[in-house]
């Protein structure tokens, strides 16, 4: 299931750089359509909301309509451990989960609203990036006690995961904001994903 999820992201990451690459197709002279037809009608003026203005590539978008739904469960997942789980460590990291992922999607949202695009990608994000299945979901509603918590770090480890590949899309990202963005996912739940496997020993 673990290489099934992995493929999945591989292929979410490739389909997204491909329309990032179709969003920003560059003519000739080395601008991109939508700015040479923006300089011919005077779109360079305040208020225009392309990408050049805004500051946010096609792979920046996506990668934000991604991984809004993609933090969104694992808010769901933690909030469902504060209800079933007795660990206290577990608590406590779910407690931070919730905290920190709740931010980052204010902060993705908001950015999404300042480029003027929607937060919606326009397909399901279900078996991609680390994402628990309906199956899973219902398997960890079902299940208490130390199995609970079991599938629980086992969940949020190959979910994390799945965050930390999907972020590789912005690791060159030329927006600052974006690329410190991506750079915190990946150190936070780096650390989260070593304190898991400590968890499950």
């Amino acid at each position: 299931m673990k290489n099934n999820r992995l493929v999945n992201t591989l292929l979410a990451i490739i389909a997204v750089l491909l329309a990032a690459i179709l969003a920003t197709v560059v003519v000739k002279d080395g601008n991109s359509i939508e700015e040479t037809m923006g300089h011919d009608m005077g779109s360079h003026s305040s208020g225009s909301s392309d990408s050049s203005s805004t500051g946010f590539t096609g792979a920046d978008t996506m990668f934000l309509q991604m991984m809004i739904p993609h933090h969104q469960q694992a808010i769901d997942i933690s909030e469902l451990a504060l209800q079933k789980s007795q660990n206290s460590e577990l608590l406590s990291l779910a407690k931070i989960i919730i905290r920190d992922q709740k931010s980052e999607i204010a902060q993705m949202k908001a950015w999404l609203d300042q480029s003027g695009s929607s937060e919606h990608m326009g397909h399901s994000m279900e078996g991609m990036g680390g994402m628990l299945n309906d199956e899973d979901l219902a398997t960890l509603d079902k299940a208490t006690g130390k199995n609970f918590d079991t599938l629980w770090l086992k969940g949020m480890i190959e979910h994390h995961d799945g965050a930390i590949h999907m972020s590789e899309m912005i690791r060159d990202a030329s927006n600052p904001e974006i690329k410190a963005f991506g750079e915190k996912i990946v150190k936070d739940q780096s650390a989260q994903i070593a304190q898991m496997k400590m968890m499950l020993k």
